[in-house]
């Protein structure tokens, strides 16, 4: 996501520890840019969580989940230049984030009954084929003349 992590954790430190209902509702009325993506981002870890209560046959009841983790990494930073006075240019840095959300099953009392893996905004990266992950050729050595 193209936020700074530290803008990211302002609206994640209001969902943390919330039943997924509330944080939704939260989201939804929070004023920051980056709540829309973060609501997107938890409407996918609960459709993962119905997936897996559905398809793979986990018991996960998903009126009872909760936020578990939610945090925000740096990711890679892009250099910029921006032009300023008498020819000169001065760098400013675009910050990326990482953003993960954990759910989690809360019990009757407070116990956690089960852990589902949630979304995270770096999951969406395509991976490396290994055709990909192949070192290039080295350079070729030329001899020394005399």
């Amino acid at each position: 996501m193209r936020v700074s992590p530290q803008k990211a954790r302002l609206v994640l430190d209001l969902i943390k520890g919330r039943r997924v209902e509330d944080a939704l509702s939260t989201l939804a009325f929070t004023k920051k840019r980056v709540a829309s993506t973060i609501e997107k981002l938890l409407r996918s870890a609960v459709e993962n969580a119905n997936y897996l209560s559905g398809e793979k046959g986990l018991d996960v009841d998903v009126d009872k989940l909760y936020v578990k983790r939610a945090i925000a990494n740096d990711g890679p930073r892009m250099k910029r230049i921006r032009p300023a006075p008498m020819g000169r240019a001065y760098r400013y840095v675009r910050r990326i984030a990482h953003i993960e959300i954990e759910l989690a099953e809360r019990g009757k009392n407070g116990e956690v009954l089960a852990n589902v893996v949630g979304a995270s905004t770096s999951a969406a990266a395509p991976a490396k084929t290994a055709a990909a992950r192949k070192k290039p050729a080295g350079k070729k050595k030329i001899a020394a003349r005399k």
